[in-house]
């Protein structure tokens, strides 16, 4: 957190990209030191605007969530059938569009072929399915990261991300950021990437020597030290 704040101390804009549930974005958008989010892997976006309400936009109506829940839950039901170690993710109940497999979170860690196995299933069943470090991550819809991230820079922020791209820094640290990597010429993934490598057919141009937040905090004092700025 320390990191975000002296980048906005330095008004540097910051998006948080994620697969966690639109509860957990609502208040990372309400109370972290970050211009936006952008939740469950592309389902939605919020920020939080300048009377201090949230605005949340969503990538499909209501109608269309509810029956891809359904298709989603018999998914995970045979899901959890096959893979009987895996369990649905502690934030079900926050998730607007897509839902999660825990297989490092509350459980496992679970071997490379359990969550294989989670990822055929959906799959199979013609849902997306994209492991993040502790989650797999499975949706119906014509979304991921970047094109919800383009669609935020542009609405929100009059930002052409095929024509900027080289102007913005992405940093990521699972399967589900290959969207990202690809995109982005200066994408960067903090070191407990490592493990997941061989799962990405893009990689990110670079690799932090710090894992998870420290790697993160790197990215941060690079761009500060470009800058000629300190952090704290």
């Amino acid at each position: 957190e320390a990191a975000l704040a002296a980048l906005r101390a330095a008004r540097i804009p910051v998006v948080a990209v994620s697969g966690r549930a639109a509860g957990w974005c609502e208040d990372v958008a309400l109370n972290w030191p970050v211009d936006a989010v952008v939740g469950e892997n592309g389902a939605c976006y919020m920020l939080r605007e300048a009377d201090g309400s949230l605005s949340v936009r969503c990538v499909q109506d209501e109608a269309e969530r509810a029956a891809n829940r359904r298709r989603l839950l018999n998914l995970a039901a045979e899901a959890l059938r096959r893979v009987p170690r895996a369990e649905l993710a502690h934030d079900l109940s926050e998730r607007l569009a897509d839902i999660a497999i825990d297989y490092a979170e509350r459980v496992g860690p679970l071997d490379d072929r359990e969550v294989a196995d989670i990822v055929s299933v959906f799959h199979e069943g013609g849902a997306h399915a994209q492991p993040s470090s502790i989650h797999v991550n499975c949706w119906f819809g014509d979304f991921d990261k970047l094109t919800t991230t383009r669609l935020l820079m542009s609405e929100r922020f009059g930002v052409d991300l095929d024509v900027e791209k080289a102007a913005w820094i992405y940093v990521g640290d699972a399967p589900n950021d290959a969207p990202m990597f690809g995109f982005f010429p200066h994408a960067v993934a903090v070191a407990n990437f490592r493990r997941f490598a061989g799962q990405v057919k893009t990689l990110p141009a670079y690799l932090t020597d710090g894992e998870r937040g420290a790697g993160f905090a790197e990215v941060a004092q690079a761009i500060l030290d470009a800058r000629g700025l300190r952090s704290g």
